[in-house]
């Protein structure tokens, strides 16, 4: 069995590992859910990383900055400045309010928060999140069948197959508690991918010095100028805006064992996004120059340039098999497995908890009583994974597409409610509605084309939306707790 073989075949014996091991101790919904509320400042700020940066990371992002250049820069830059909002100014208050307001799910904080008898916050933000998350854990099937048809040379549908039935096993079995640890040992491959994987392709280029390399993608703007050149960098910085509204990562704020760990986290997290951020793209810039040089090689073939390689996304795997010793490579590849990995089994396990604790669990109470809720949520587990089975096996977008809309559409849907909910007293029901189905309203038709980033316009709307109908429709309410 060659090395590469043998360390992914590892890596799957680890982590399904740890499914097992964490399957005995979720006992109740808040195990599931949010672990118990007993995971500290590490495993959160790994979690957190892991599940936010996914096949998009590893995979999506590199083949973008093949393609685009610098111009990706702008992205790099929005995200991580999007990740530093995030744990300064929402993870602190999120976990006091998920304490104050005994939540368990973000539909069931806007619930508890508002006094929403009618239930009509928990009905609206369980069937976006579930919608959404569809679509993402379908890219992170996509982008499994990408890199196991280029590491092991099976069909791209035998490696969505792979990797579909891996995330829902683990996740099915152990919960959060299965997620968060896995995460961990996801986030530790996926920093050291990120990082030593460009430096090596930099050492290989200096070898190259006798190649004559141009570069056309040397612009922040990529030849763009005018309104042209500032929609393409709002396009990039507006992914930023996305973080505040991602249910999968506001839900590790919500589990971290106690508020005044979050300054503990945050560093960590901070820490792990810029190298991320930067090596992500930088793994792209670097391709490009051993693609122009002929220095890699595909099934058996010499790849000259950019336009011999028809799939940008499956940049990543080909450039560790060509660069690196085998053993390593084998790590690396499990990296982006992890990546996906990460991300799908937390969106599975938010989409399968807000359904079975928001919806089934207020609405629906003869099924409540007849069935336990931790088999009924397992059991959604199933039919959302095979659902986005085959939505990844029917597309044909790239990763980097598909994330984009579900998280544009998840930023606008939540970012602006959230945000105003946690900072702003005269927040009301009708507003945080209002803010909520406006996001996923233009996330899903797109007014302006290719004039302003949907995942700007969206969540510019949604913002919009939570202020004029808390201003014109208000309501007395309880106010959340203040940071200490």
């Amino acid at each position: 069995m060659d090395p590469v073989t043998l360390g992914f075949i590892l890596y799957l014996m680890l982590i399904l590992g740890v499914g097992f091991y964490t399957a005995h101790l979720t006992k109740s919904m808040k195990d599931f859910a949010l672990g118990g509320q007993r995971l500290g400042p590490w495993v959160i700020a790994f979690s957190e990383r892991a599940s936010g940066e996914s096949a998009w990371l590893i995979l999506g992002l590199p083949g973008a900055a093949l393609v685009a250049g610098l111009l990706e820069l702008w992205t790099v830059v929005g995200c991580i400045s999007g990740i530093i909002f995030s744990w300064f100014f929402i993870a602190k208050r999120l976990r006091e309010a998920t304490e104050e307001y005994n939540a368990l799910t973000l539909p069931e904080l806007f619930a508890n928060r508002f006094q929403d008898d009618r239930g009509i916050l928990r009905i609206v933000a369980s069937l976006i999140i579930t919608f959404f998350f569809t679509f993402y854990v379908a890219a992170q099937f996509s982008g499994a069948g990408k890199v196991l048809n280029v590491t092991f040379g099976v069909t791209h549908m035998q490696g969505m197959l792979i990797g579909a039935v891996i995330i829902i096993f683990y996740t099915l079995m152990g919960g959060f508690l299965a997620v968060a640890w896995t995460d961990l040992v996801q986030g530790i491959i996926m920093i050291g991918t990120l990082v030593i994987l460009p430096v090596v392709a930099f050492i290989e280029i200096q070898a190259l010095s006798a190649v004559e390399f141009q570069f056309e993608g040397s612009t922040l703007f990529a030849g763009q100028t005018g309104m042209a050149a500032l929609a393409a960098a709002i396009g990039g910085l507006s992914w930023g805006l996305g973080y505040m509204g991602q249910p999968h990562l506001l839900t590790r704020f919500m589990a971290i064992d106690k508020a005044s760990n979050i300054k503990i986290s945050r560093r960590i997290a901070i820490s792990w996004a810029v190298p991320a951020f930067f090596g992500s793209m930088f793994i792209g810039l670097t391709g490009y120059f051993l693609l122009q040089a002929g220095g890699m090689s595909y099934d058996g073939q010499v790849l000259t340039g950019v336009a011999s390689l028809s799939d940008p996304e499956k940049l990543m795997p080909i450039m560790a098999q060509n660069l690196l010793h085998p053993w390593i490579a084998g790590i690396f590849i499990s990296g982006a497995i992890a990546a996906m990995m990460s991300t799908a089994d937390s969106q599975l396990l938010v989409s399968t908890t807000v359904l079975t604790e928001d919806l089934i669990g207020n609405f629906f109470q003869k099924l409540k009583n007849r069935f336990d809720l931790l088999a009924i949520g397992r059991v959604l587990t199933i039919l959302i994974g095979l659902l986005a089975f085959y939505l990844a096996w029917q597309s044909t977008d790239l990763v980097f597409e598909m994330v984009s809309y579900a998280w544009g559409g998840l930023g606008a849907s939540f970012g602006p409610a959230l945000l105003l909910t946690l900072w702003w007293k005269r927040v009301s029901t009708s507003g945080v509605i209002a803010g909520m189905i406006s996001g996923t309203l233009f996330t899903v038709v797109d007014l302006f084309g290719d004039w302003v980033s949907v995942r700007f316009s969206a969540f510019l709307i949604a913002l919009l939306a939570v202020y004029i109908f808390s201003i014109l429709k208000p309501e007395k309410s309880a106010e959340l707790p203040k940071n200490s």
